[in-house]
């Protein structure tokens, strides 16, 4: 099993840009000793002859998204309707220097 210590936590707090507060510090470093014996433990699973995955469904390997179609109109109209001042289909604004 990998045991954290004062170490360990302060280099990963330096790497990940984090800022322990010293009484959250031992129950962090049990956190991560538990998390790294999760990971040693699926270290151990046989995936021999498992294909790897980019996702876990199988429904992903088909598009699902929608096709990419206008579904709304221009809305130019509607969005030049309360112009103060418009024309040609454009805002007009005053000049700026």
């Amino acid at each position: 099993m990998i045991t954290i210590n004062d170490t360990d936590l302060k280099k990963a707090e330096l790497l990940a840009k984090l800022s322990i507060e010293p009484e959250k510090r031992e129950r962090t470093m049990a956190e991560m000793e538990k998390l790294f014996g999760y990971v040693e433990k699926l270290k151990k699973v046989d995936t021999t002859g498992v294909e790897p995955l980019a996702h876990t469904s199988e429904i992903t390997k088909e598009n699902r998204f929608r096709r990419d179609e206008v579904t709304n109109p221009d809305g130019a109209e509607g969005t030049l309707f309360n112009a103060p001042a418009k024309k040609d289909g454009q805002f007009v604004v005053p000049k700026t220097v």
